[in-house]
Formats: C-alpha cells, sequence, structure tokens
C-alpha cells in the first residue's frame, strides 16, 4: 500500500461508517432474531452469511480490478480465521450462559486486555492521561448497561476465551496490514472466505447446541431473505470499516470510540423501541463520553508530543551536520593556506 496515496475515505469517514453500519445492524438483527420479528435465532449461521457476502464482494472487486491482491501465507490466514471464528462463537455462548450484566463486563474487559497485549507483543505504553480516559470510558459504559451479574464456570471459560480471541483478532488486524503493507479491504477479501466457509460448517452445529433449532428446518419469507440480506449488506460495511479503523489507529482506539456505538444503540432503542431510559443510562452516557472526548484529547497531545521531539531531534542533527561542515571547511582553508605557504 503506498503510504503517499491518499486515502478514498477520511479519518472521520471511516469512524462514522463503523459507527452508523454497526448501530444499523444491530437495529436489524433485532427485526431478523427477535421472536417478534423474524425469529431467525442462528446468530453463527447469520455471521457466515455476512462473511460469505463480504467475499462474494471482495470477489467482485478483485475481478473488477477496483482492488489489488497481495500474498499473505496461507496458515497465518487460517489461525487468524480460527481466533476470529472462537471471538464469535465465544461471545454467543457467553451470552447464552451468562447473565447480560457480565456479558457486559467481559466485553469492557476488552480494553485493558488488549493495552496489555498491545504491550506484550508490540512493547506499547500507555501515558496516564490515556489509561484514565480509558477507565472513564469504561466506568460510563459499565453504568449504562451493566445490571445483574451472574456467571457460572463454563459461562467464565466461554467469557474469557471470547475476549482473548477477539482482542488478538484485533490487534492482528492491524500488524498483518503493516506486516505485509495490505489494504483493509484486500486483508478481509482474505479472510473473508476461510471465515465464511468454517462459520457455514459449524455454525448451524453451535446454533443447535444454543437454541435446540435446526436451520434447515426455519422457513423462509420474502421478508425474513429481504432483512437477512439486509444484515449481510451492513455487515460488509462494518467489517470494512473495522478492518480501516483499526489499520489507521489502533486496537484500543477502536475499543474505545467503539463503545460509542453503545451509546447511539441505548438511544435509538430508547426512540424506536420504547427500551426505558433511566437517570443511571444518561448519567453513564454522558460519562462515556466525558472520557471519549479526554481519550481523544490525550491521543492528540501524545501525538504532538511525538512530532515535537522528533522536529527537535531532526534540528539537532540538522545543527550537528552544519557544524560538522563548517569545521571540515575549516581544515581545508587552512590546509590550502599551509600547502601556499610551503610553495611560497
Amino acid at each position: 500500500m503506498d503510504p503517499l496515496k491518499k486515502p478514498r475515505v477520511s479519518d472521520a469517514g471511516a469512524w462514522a461508517m463503523n459507527v452508523f453500519s454497526s448501530v444499523g445492524i444491530i437495529m436489524v438483527n433485532k427485526q431478523v432474531m427477535s421472536a417478534s420479528g423474524y425469529d431467525f435465532s442462528f446468530a453463527t449461521t447469520l455471521t457466515g452469511f455476512h462473511f460469505a457476502m463480504t467475499a462474494f464482494i471482495g470477489w467482485v472487486s478483485s475481478a473488477s480490478g477496483y482492488s489489488s491482491s497481495k500474498h499473505v501465507p496461507l496458515w497465518e490466514l487460517l489461525w487468524f480465521s480460527v481466533v476470529a471464528n472462537l471471538s464469535i462463537t465465544g461471545m454467543n455462548f457467553s451470552l447464552m450462559l451468562n447473565s447480560v450484566g457480565f456479558y457486559q463486563i467481559s466485553k469492557l474487559s476488552m480494553i485493558p486486555v488488549v493495552c496489555v497485549m498491545e504491550w506484550m507483543l508490540n512493547g506499547k505504553r500507555y501515558t496516564p492521561r490515556v489509561a484514565a480516559s480509558v477507565l472513564v470510558v469504561a466506568f460510563g459504559v459499565g453504568i449504562c448497561t451493566v445490571t445483574d451479574v451472574h456467571v457460572n464456570t463454563t459461562g467464565l471459560l466461554c467469557a474469557s476465551v471470547a475476549v482473548f480471541c477477539t482482542s488478538l483478532q484485533q490487534i492482528t488486524i492491524g500488524s498483518f496490514q503493516k506486516k505485509y503493507s495490505i489494504g483493509s479491504f484486500e486483508l478481509l477479501s482474505k479472510t473473508a472466505p476461510i471465515q465464511a466457509v468454517s462459520l457455514l460448517i459449524f455454525g448451524p452445529f453451535a446454533d443447535y447446541y444454543l437454541k435446540g433449532r435446526v436451520v434447515t428446518s426455519y422457513q423462509f419469507t420474502v421478508g425474513a431473505v429481504f432483512f437477512i440480506l439486509l444484515s449481510c449488506s451492513l455487515a460488509v460495511v462494518c467489517n470494512m470499516s473495522q478492518y480501516l479503523c483499526i489499520g489507521r489507529f489502533s486496537a484500543v482506539s477502536f475499543q474505545v470510540l467503539g463503545h460509542m456505538k453503545t451509546v447511539f444503540v441505548l438511544t435509538l432503542g430508547w426512540i424506536l423501541f420504547d427500551s426505558a431510559l433511566t437517570i443511571k443510562n444518561v448519567l453513564g452516557m454522558a460519562c462515556a463520553i466525558v472520557g471519549m472526548i479526554i481519550y481523544s484529547w490525550a491521543i492528540e497531545s501524545e501525538k504532538q508530543q511525538k512530532t515535537a521531539s522528533f522536529n527537535l531531534k531532526e534540528d539537532n542533527r540538522l545543527e550537528e551536520e552544519e557544524v560538522k561542515l563548517l569545521k571540515d571547511r575549516k581544515n581545508g582553508d587552512s590546509k590550502n593556506d599551509i600547502e601556499s605557504q610551503t610553495k611560497s
């Protein structure tokens, strides 16, 4: 990927794509999966459909020459796909086996887990301001979403696998893009077919264990097919924007600012579905938004400090080079004077 090439989507556009597609897919999936909607409660199989649509779009883009293909070793794609699929199934099992409150806590725990893993794998360190802002965001979202907390041994194991695999997946997305100089959509086009095939093969078994229903027994209607296709279309945009955001920023930034989606979902649930919105929810959302603002400010300050430090080092280097050139010129002039005196 040419670093000088101007990106097709701005940074703000990438975030907007991810937030609105994620919120949109949640709203559509409520209609698809809820008993009051179309009752297609096969979450893992539906995710397989999502990646199948993504793989198809990637193939069309590559065949039409819109996107280029770069080599990524097959074994890297395979282990990444296994981790990504464990993340999806782990989250589904965690939601089934644990209370909604513990499920939300496990999602919030991804932020510190990603921080620790980036420190261990990439040696990345965080300033106290960044760490404090992360805690504020997690605290605010926790107030919004965490209610009853019930957990069991199996549920805890599934939640731990989900958190670890999701964190590793998001860090790896950014690492692969840098390691192989590959664009976000090109990388997604390579991983999506593997994830689609594996999820469509093993997903129905996971869904049967979760729901006790077989996907082949579902009676598809025109409305159900339409909303499933709409869900798949939004998933393509959501997956693309996820790879795009992580590639440009970091897994931690994606986690922190991604909680803006939680605020949007709560607000839209109140507007569209008459969900209860308590003072606790409002205070939690306000706290989360303040934390996101502080995080953005802390990251920007860190970038400015790094830029200033780099400019100072560059100025010092240029100054040293100028001094060296002056010394060399002075020594050359002295040498010429000595040679002139010797000749005379």
